[in-house]
């Protein structure tokens, strides 16, 4: 960094980190209450996959672009981030085909990872006392964009077509340029690799941090059966009877999670982080049950709040945990954390879409409580060993 971190923390940086975090994640989820609407749109079995298509994305820039903000300065990063994706929006709005369409969301979710690039900046900036709650600041503008991005999209998609909503996130995302340029600090790097080499250290970070691993694996399990919950919504939503501006309401249901974010911070930096994961993990097969046995949309709204919010609160906890294990690769270590979290939501994706062809929303029940079940025994037993 070019100033310290304290001096770094201006007023209004955190608000605005968390406006452009929020910004750039909605672009892989708009996708998601659209998907009735695109598959009778776009004939076939690929524009069923455009959720896993953009999560794989996501993965992919996470190893591909986040490694970069520990290699160049990251607000022009930023910027030149958030000028592509308003391009790659462009693309999936004219998409002619499903195959198009998941070319297009592909780059949707490969450049949408910026909201990645924030988050570090946002650990490196806060003074060490306050970690914790200004991650949880930041993180609750990330999963306000994560929800609230269904209920726009269920909207417009509703009113004016699923192609509109991609349109309207052109703007958007050149409006979170713009704010990244005004609001956040010049950041200097501290690793002085080249980027062959930056790549082949995630190797050595993972190989090296058990903690990093535990970590991952754990919210890579939590977020698939958070994924397998959000990518079938809309088409239980449907075989309920009702279009997708009522998927797209749950978003709104959804957002009660986003109380954990900044409460999971500060527990973290008061107490530790490990209880608030290990309920979350807990919380998480509650959620599953209670969707499973209450029928209806009071059930899914049920489920739908307790999800949120033990999937959310068990991401601050780790990401307080995985970023003060090294503070001069932290762009690293948060692409191998979020990266093994979005391979679990991509994978967590396509076995949902499988389980509903088998068994409908039961099925899909089933799956999210069993990942939820895996993940608290890894978290178990990790804990154990340590």
């Amino acid at each position: 960094m070019t100033a310290p971190a304290a001096a770094s923390m201006r007023p209004g940086l955190t608000l605005s980190m968390a406006a452009a975090t929020g910004l750039a994640v909605a672009n892989i989820y708009y996708n998601q209450p659209m998907l009735g609407l695109i598959e009778a749109d776009l004939p076939g079995t690929a524009a069923g996959f455009v959720p896993t298509v953009t999560q794989l994305g996501y993965a992919l820039g996470l190893f591909l672009l986040v490694p970069l903000g520990d290699l160049v300065e990251r607000r022009g990063l930023i910027l030149a981030q958030f000028i592509a994706l308003a391009l790659a929006l462009v693309a999936a709005a004219m998409a002619p085909s499903g195959p198009a369409l998941l070319v297009g969301s592909l780059m949707v979710g490969t450049l949408a990872t910026v909201a990645q690039q924030i988050v570090p900046l946002a650990a490196h900036v806060a003074p060490e006392i306050r970690r914790g709650a200004v991650i949880g600041k930041v993180m609750a503008g990330l999963l306000l964009g994560i929800l609230l991005s269904r209920t726009l999209a269920g909207f417009v998609a509703q009113q004016a077509g699923w192609r509109s909503m991609f349109w309207l996130g052109v703007p958007l995302a050149v409006s979170a340029a713009v704010l990244s340029r005004v609001m956040l600090p010049v950041s200097r790097p501290e690793s002085s690799l080249s980027y062959p080499r930056l790549l082949a250290s995630l190797w050595h970070l993972w190989r090296d941090l058990p903690v990093l691993r535990r970590a991952t694996l754990t919210q890579g399990l939590l977020f698939a059966a958070f994924s397998a919950f959000w990518s079938m919504l809309a088409l239980q939503v449907q075989h309920l009877g009702h279009g997708p501006s009522v998927a797209g309401l749950f978003g709104i249901v959804g957002a009660v999670g986003v109380l954990a974010a900044p409460a999971a911070g500060h527990l973290a930096d008061r107490q530790g982080p490990s209880a608030a994961i290990v309920g979350g993990t807990v919380l998480t097969i509650a959620g599953w049950a209670i969707t499973g046995l209450l029928h209806g949309l009071t059930g899914l709204a049920l489920g739908c709040i307790v999800l949120d919010l033990a999937v959310q609160g068990a991401l601050i906890s780790h990401q307080h945990l995985v970023f003060a294990l090294r503070p001069d690769a932290r762009a690293r270590l948060n692409t191998l954390f979020m990266g093994g979290m979005f391979l679990g939501g991509a994978a967590g994706s396509a076995l949902a879409l499988v389980a509903w062809r088998a068994m409908a929303w039961p099925g899909v029940c089933l799956l999210g409580g069993a990942l939820a079940a895996v993940a608290f025994l890894v978290r178990r037993g990790g804990a154990r060993r340590a």
